[in-house]
């Protein structure tokens, strides 16, 4: 793995204070023992904090640490019920700022149209949580219509691997969370300080790698859940709607052999505070990088022997997107391998790396809470000490793995076990109209479980092969094409919501992703690259990176109104860290910067070097200079392009239509000859 350019930074370039003391003997914030927890009614309040929780103490006697005020409503919360139990009961349509935040840890956040002047149009939006993806047949039906009788009519497939509804009104919140949960569904942390969906390749591929990786996130997830019963008090009345627990979990859950539990509480491995910040997790195989497994808190590689069969796993921590604008003591960084652990100790050794990250990051500023400032703060060698006194045991080093490779899983395949699966390309990950009813008509008629994917696509899985051709049929005429004919671009291309809803956005990324991919395109043939030439390019709103635009070839992070900050540097297979290039590009000012910079790759690339490489390796002084001098395309002879137009008539013509376009006649040409393709394919792709 490498970085570009040298400006993300490896070392926290300001002193950053690890919080310390909240696990001294008897007064831990974490460690209350609340023998009434359960008798609260619905709208109670719970008694004053004072009874039951005393404010950590550091253990050298000295003042005590300075907390955000996240921490104290996390304190004084009754384990995530109050004040948000009382605020739903409310005629208000919204709820107030402790209970927005923890509404968060339910799998939901507040939001509001900025689209709309006047009184804010209040609404939530709400997150599954699915490990792996996995999403069964009757989950997925019931998402869709509930899309459409609460939400806005669309469901959005989010890049960890879940659904977010957007639009639902307070008053129907507890009827949608219910139902979810009644469908074996879940939302329970999907959002807030504790661990969110962990991530696994997507593809159901009957190996026993891949098999082993998904089960692994699913007993991660497990692992991780939230036991105090808050979730289903508020939702379903106390009623639990969970299957049985492997017992390997249970296990690793109750085990205090080394001072990682809370015996007393009911959240033993959380407490009343939960974890500084968001945790994130991704399991993996060698070699599939689908889930951008380094910008991950942890990330998990199973190890197989010479058979195949699975003996372990690397382990990788401290990866992280979220950063602050002109704030260069935060950054994205890249996890780093801290070592690796037999198959039967992963539990283990998560839950060890969770407690450090639970006892000692920062909790008095949320900018540096993440796991990723205390590992740039402490060092890796400090980092991995500690997690082996709550481990109990060495890392050992991890093992050689091949190269990375994304891998995205559009098309057809063969799972392993005579089935087929079909992975479709999502732009932005927005299931909506035709597309959406035609999924649901597919999914319902052939009783498809799917699969959702760290790219915003899905994959309908179990497909017999007798049923490939009306499948393939049905789902052209909705519009969800193979990727074969989907413009490369676009294949790769990542964008949050930002506006209307998202409180964070600076400005547009999904509903301006489709326009901007349309002008790289016309660059690109402006230029001279080839129609099956691509680069990831990734869009965010604002610097919190949900798209992770930091791992892009090409990242547009909003920076001001219709304004990016540009980030080069990126690979095609996630495994490299983009720079910043340039602040502050007006939207419409975008050609002026890509322009040079596509044309100088296609001349000056090595064989086969993709964007990302070049632009490490020509270095940002020197990009920059090419895109200040640059005065255009040196123009060459004037010449008719006889692969398209055969007469000069035609020629003039087409050029004539495209300038009413601000297009080339090659440009539109193209564009004319793919979409006839393309609508030629519809029942007839097999």
């Amino acid at each position: 793995m490498t970085t570009s350019f040298g400006s993300a930074a490896a070392v926290v370039k300001e002193p950053l204070a690890t919080f310390n003391g909240l696990k001294s003997a008897s007064t831990s914030l974490l460690l209350c023992k609340r023998p009434h927890l359960f008798l609260f009614s619905a709208a109670a309040a719970p008694p004053a904090a004072a009874s039951f929780i005393r404010a950590p103490v550091k253990t050298d006697g000295s003042v005590v640490q300075k907390r955000s005020k996240v921490e104290i409503i996390k304190e004084h919360s009754d384990f995530i019920r109050y004040p948000l139990n009382e605020e739903l009961l409310t005629d208000s349509p919204n709820i107030n700022e402790s209970a927005t935040q923890l509404i968060k840890f339910h799998g939901s956040y507040q939001q509001y149209n900025r689209d709309e002047r006047g009184a804010k149009s209040y609404s939530f939006m709400l997150r599954t949580k699915n490990p792996s993806g996995k999403v069964s047949n009757e989950l997925y039906l019931v998402m869709d219509d509930l899309a459409d009788q609460f939400g806005i009519g669309t469901l959005r497939l989010t890049t960890r691997q879940t659904f977010q509804l957007h639009g639902v009104l307070k008053k129907d919140l507890k009827t949608v969370m219910s139902t979810i949960i009644k469908s074996m569904g879940s939302t329970l942390g999907a959002c807030g300080d504790l661990n969110r969906n962990v991530l696994a390749p997507a593809a159901p591929f009957y190996r026993k790698d891949y098999l082993f990786a998904q089960k692994t996130a699913e007993n991660i997830a497990a692992l991780l859940t939230p036991q105090s019963g808050f979730y289903y008090d508020m939702w379903v009345d106390g009623e639990k709607v969970m299957s049985a627990e492997p017992p390997e979990v249970v296990n690793a859950r109750n085990d205090n052999s080394h001072g990682t539990n809370f015996p007393d509480s009911p959240e033993p491995i959380y407490g009343t505070q939960f974890l500084p910040r968001k945790f994130k997790i991704a399991v993996t195989v060698p070699g599939d990088n689908s889930g951008d497994i380094f910008t991950n808190d942890i990330g998990v590689v199973v190890v197989s022997d010479s058979d195949g069969e699975p003996q372990g796993f690397n382990i990788y921590v401290g990866g992280g997107m979220g950063r602050t604008h002109r704030l260069e003591s935060t950054f994205p960084r890249l996890a780093e391998p801290l070592g690796y652990v037999p198959k039967e100790d992963i539990l283990y050794a998560v839950k060890a790396i969770v407690v450090t990250q639970r006892e000692h990051g920062r909790r008095d500023d949320r900018k540096y809470s993440r796991m990723k400032y205390l590992i740039s703060s402490w060092g890796i060698e400090k980092f991995r000490d500690v997690v082996e006194e709550y481990y109990g045991k060495k890392f050992g080093p991890c093992h050689e793995l091949p190269e990375w490779e994304f891998k995205s899983y559009l098309g057809w395949h063969e799972q392993g076990d005579g089935g087929l699966f079909c992975g479709l390309h999502v732009d932005s990950g927005r299931v909506k109209g035709k597309m959406k009813t035609t999924l649901r008509e597919v999914i319902e008629k052939y009783n498809l479980n799917v699969r959702i994917t760290p790219n915003q696509n899905i994959i309908l899985c179990d497909i017999r092969q007798a049923w490939k051709r009306p499948i393939t049929t049905a789902l052209a005429q909705g519009g969800l094409l193979q990727p074969r004919y989907v413009d490369p671009l676009n294949v790769t291309a990542m964008a949050c919501p930002a506006f209307p809803l998202c409180p964070l956005a600076i400005t547009e990324a999904e509903r301006g992703i489709p326009d901007i991919l349309k002008r790289v395109r016309a660059v690109f043939e402006k230029v001279g690259l080839k129609y099956n030439e691509s680069v990831v390019i990734r869009i965010t709103g604002c610097p919190n990176g949900c798209a992770r635009p930091y791992m892009a070839e090409l990242g547009l992070v909003g920076d001001g109104p219709n304004s990016y900050q540009i980030w080069l540097g990126g690979t095609p297979n996630q495994t490299a860290l983009a720079s910043v290039f340039k602040d502050k590009v007006k939207l419409h000012d975008l050609e002026k910067v890509l322009e040079p910079l596509f044309y100088h790759w296609k001349r000056k690339r090595l064989s086969k070097e993709s964007f990302g490489d070049f632009t490490n390796r020509t270095g940002k002084e020197k990009l920059l200079e090419v895109v200040d001098a640059w005065e255009g395309i040196p123009q060459g002879p004037s010449r008719y392009n006889l692969k398209l137009f055969t007469d000069k008539e035609t020629y003039e013509a087409m050029d004539a239509l495209g300038k009413l376009q601000s297009k080339s006649a090659h440009q539109l040409a193209m564009e004319v000859i793919r979409n006839f393709v393309a609508s030629q394919q519809n029942g007839k792709i097999e």
